[in-house]
């Protein structure tokens, strides 16, 4: 830097013109600052140092200078390239400025300058990172050239905008696809919560053969078997990882730590975790393995966790407190989990969301403290959603409350009407107490709401190979097999029905008869 100051001086001193060299050297540092004041002290600016300043702003910001420099070109009579409006297109999606890039839109085609593949690309982008697909298509099928970024910048704004049928499809008809294309794919099924797709669209890739998943790819699959409990599969995917140098990468090494924590093989999350090491470790990490050490019974470490990234100096988000508050719940911890939540407006200034309130429903619920749950629920500042409400439903379950447990139904039934669990657990409480009359009116309540009960699914992991079994599903190979296994677990249900409430399961299967 000190260098270019130099060259700087010396060129002031002689009336010497390094003016070209100088600004692209800056950018190279990147010290955009300083090359913006070197252009606006320049005579006779060209439209080239502009387009570079530009493209300057446009990749580290702030991108709404670009759009001064733009005025600036406009002013100065230049005729803006092609190259110009890409990295306009581009600042404009990063600030997600519609208005702006719809003007820009209008100036790029009265410029006559949309032939430029790169340029359109870049409107495409833009457009469908705004969620304007209307317009992002349209440009698309307009074009009488597409590459890859092209057809990947528009599945990438289906993907996102939650249309994965048309993102598919898009993806299918591509010409030739590279590793962005397969990631744009995998991440939006991972996103839309479609973890079993975002896997299976995954080892396709791998069959494929033609690519090599990325870091980014990488992190996009491992949240999708972390939540399907596909532990071997995310094993190899994590042995794939550090063979090729990913495991550095900061996303990688917390879904890794994320796979562990979630399928609750919590030792070795630790290890990860430990392995990530303090330089490395974000809030994500933290929060991770807080989480999994709550929800897997270890509430002691999770808040020692919670204190200790506090004592390195972490500040913790409402995520961290949702981890927090969710280890007291499961210790039992009812007088720590109040002081936590009061913690977070009064010590960190983070003000409760519904999760927090969720969160401390479901602790005072399992304390048995249910009309204090229902206080809290009452004192919200914002609407209870049905996990709430759910939440103290499944409490007055647990403890036979008949009358809150009648409160909650209420609000539920108003709020998710077509769910037959909710009917479920009040049928049960009403059965627990002998109230067969409600488990009656409930029945005619269903019948007429024309509630009815979804098949029910689950998916295990066997041989890094993921099956999906329907209720009485017998379309497994191996049915016979799977079958005959489940009698004999059913026979010990019915042997020792007291200690795993076998009696209530078979009140819920008799009261849901007539509707599956």
């Amino acid at each position: 830097m000190n260098h270019l100051k130099q060259i700087h001086a010396h060129a002031l001193r002689n009336g010497t013109d390094f003016t070209n060299h100088l600004i692209t050297k800056l950018l190279e540092i990147p010290n955009i600052n300083y090359a913006h004041k070197v252009l606006d002290k320049t005579p006779d600016p060209t439209l080239f140092l502009y387009s570079k300043l530009i493209k300057a702003y446009s990749s580290h910001g702030p991108h709404f200078q670009c759009f001064s420099l733009y005025s600036q070109i406009l002013h100065l009579s230049f005729s803006p390239n092609p190259n110009c409006f890409t990295f306009l297109f581009s600042a404009c999606a990063k600030l997600s400025n519609p208005s702006q890039g719809q003007m820009l839109h209008a100036h790029f085609i009265k410029f006559g300058l949309d032939y430029d593949v790169y340029a359109l690309t870049a409107l495409v982008d833009m457009y469908a990172k705004m969620g304007l697909l209307r317009f992002s298509r349209k440009i698309f099928d307009e074009m009488n050239d597409k590459d890859s970024p092209t057809w990947n910048s528009l599945i990438a704004g289906y993907a996102k905008n939650g249309d994965m049928d048309e993102a598919l499809r898009l993806f299918s008809n591509m010409p030739s696809r590279n590793v962005i294309s397969w990631t744009a794919v995998i991440s939006g099924y991972s996103q839309n919560g479609k973890y079993k797709e975002a896997l299976e669209m995954y080892l396709a890739m791998e069959r494929d053969g033609k690519v090599k998943p990325n870091h980014v790819t990488l992190a996009s699959v491992l949240p999708a078997c972390a939540n399907l409990g596909a532990l071997e599969v995310g094993q190899m995917i994590e042995a794939y990882a550090r063979a090729n140098g990913y495991f550095k990468n900061a996303f990688v090494c917390n879904a890794v730590l994320e796979l562990y924590a979630r399928c609750g093989v919590i030792e070795k999350a630790m290890q990860v975790f430990d392995e990530i090491g303090s330089g490395n470790r974000n809030l994500c990490s933290w929060n991770t393995l807080i989480m999994g050490l709550a929800v897997h019974g270890r509430c002691d470490g999770a808040l020692e966790i919670f204190n200790q990234m506090q004592t390195k100096g972490v500040t913790p988000d409402d995520v961290t407190f949702v981890g927090a508050i969710l280890a007291c719940t499961h210790g039992g911890m009812v007088n720590k989990g109040r002081e936590i939540f009061d913690s977070m407006e009064k010590r960190f200034s983070i003000t409760p969301k519904i999760e927090h309130y969720g969160c401390m429903v479901d602790l005072l619920g399992r304390a048995g403290l249910l009309q204090e749950a229902y206080k809290l629920i009452k004192a919200m500042p914002m609407k209870p959603d049905s996990v709430v409400w759910g939440t103290l439903l499944g409490a007055c379950s647990f403890h036979g409350d008949v009358e809150l447990g009648e409160k909650a139904a209420e609000s539920l039934f108003m709020l998710e009407p077509l769910n037959p669990g909710n009917y479920v657990i009040l049928s049960n409480i009403y059965a627990r107490a002998g109230r067969w009359d409600g488990v009656a009116k409930l029945r005619k309540l269903m019948k007429g709401s024309n509630v009815v009960k979804g098949a029910g699914h689950s998916f295990i992991e066997e041989g890094g190979v993921i099956h999906k079994f329907i209720v009485e599903d017998k379309s497994h190979e191996r049915c016979d097999d799977i079958f005959t296994a489940l009698d004999c677990v059913t026979a010990e249900m019915k042997f020792d029905g007291n200690a795993i409430g076998f009696d209530s399961i078979v009140d819920e299967i008799r009261f849901l008869e007539p509707y599956s």
